[in-house]
């Protein structure tokens, strides 16, 4: 017998965005952009608007970058010229003709990354600390970085700002911020890569000074109503790493997002109904301690999305790689239809 999903398919209003359901379309890198250029195709149009067709309430965007240096993958779109924002632009109309709403995800890789992707130029971080690893589809191990200066921290500021500017001209609802992931935000964020002694280093409050003045640069240019953030304790390098004392550190967390006026977070986990402290899950811990809106992805299905939201626990279920495999996701949850499974080899290399 089939579980009645009634929560998902709710319409429902948080910030500035009145969204035909419940759910959001998580942020994943496709790398179908131009190389050269960082601009989106048609296919890229087509791409989000079947699954704004689908009824999917919020569609974030893969990581858009906000400068050459901030890339760190082949094929990545950006938004920091115009003809970027050009293209974009057909994603914005289409994406709204289909009654949709999208926000483009505003990305810096920071070390993540090797000069021969970020411009020509060593890849930026707090401390210059190389990434374990290697730079995804590109095969080479990740460059030991440039440890940024005070100037270089205002510049990149400025960089978000200015690519949240451009998201709104670009016709986009709003941003979310990548703040999760082993990413440039992040990398200020982990006692792993931030070995500074300035105030942008120190103690867990004290290296979120960066991420807070992320925030108050892109809320002072789009409003808290249409800014999310995105924050983790994995990273791409270090996909086991958690936080010492998850709750010390989700309530540390939470103390910089109210200082900032952010509303809306969006806390990422690969695996949602895993506990971390106390037999809570993430988003459980999370929303012990943030009565504000809670994006909550990390390999979701139907039944447990719809449980999570019914309890209060999420707003918003963000749905990841089962929606690049079925663009008429909800459609086939509605008839009770199977999905079709995502398979790397079969959807890395195409648009559907």
């Amino acid at each position: 017998m089939k579980t009645i999903k009634t929560k998902m398919f709710e319409p429902v209003t948080i910030g500035a965005w009145n969204l035909k359901t419940r759910t959001a379309m998580a942020p994943m890198t496709r790398s179908f952009a131009d190389n050269e250029t960082g601009v989106v195709n048609d296919l890229t149009v087509e791409y989000y608007r079947k699954r704004a067709q689908d009824g999917i309430g919020l569609i974030i965007t893969e990581g858009v970058v906000i400068s050459p240096r901030a890339k760190g993958n082949p094929g990545v779109p950006g938004i920091y010229t115009q003809e970027q924002i050009d293209g974009w632009k057909k994603v914005t109309e289409a994406v709204h003709a289909e009654g949709g709403t999208i926000i483009a995800q505003i990305w810096h890789v920071g070390r993540a990354s090797h000069h021969e992707i970020a411009g020509g130029l060593p890849p930026q971080a707090p401390s210059p600390i190389a990434a374990e690893g290697k730079v995804s589809r590109f095969g080479k191990p990740f460059d030991i970085p440039e440890e940024m200066a005070e100037t270089d921290i205002a510049e990149v500021v400025n960089q978000y700002k200015q690519a949240a500017k451009n998201a709104m001209d670009a016709g986009f609802d709003g941003v979310e911020i990548h703040g999760a992931h082993g990413y440039l935000i992040d990398q200020f964020n982990s006692d792993t890569s931030n070995k500074r002694t300035d105030r942008y280093g120190g103690d867990l409050k004290q290296r979120l000074t960066f991420m807070k003045e992320v925030l108050k640069a892109v809320i002072d240019t789009v409003g808290a109503e249409r800014t999310l953030i995105r924050f983790s304790a994995l990273k791409i390098d270090q996909p086991s790493y958690m936080w010492e004392d998850p709750e010390k550190a989700i309530q540390t967390f939470i103390e910089a997002f109210n200082e900032t006026g952010v509303k809306m977070i969006h806390p990422s986990t690969m695996e949602f109904t895993k506990p971390i402290a106390r037999g809570l899950t993430m988003h459980e811990l999370v929303r012990s301690h943030w009565d504000g809106i809670i994006v909550g992805v990390g390999g979701l299905d139907p039944e447990t999305a719809e449980a999570a939201l019914e309890k209060g626990i999420i707003d918003i279920a963000a749905i990841g790689r089962p929606l690049i495999a079925n663009p008429d996701y909800l459609a086939r949850i509605k008839k009770d239809e199977g999905l079709v499974d995502y398979e790397a080899k079969k959807h890395l290399g195409q648009l559907i």
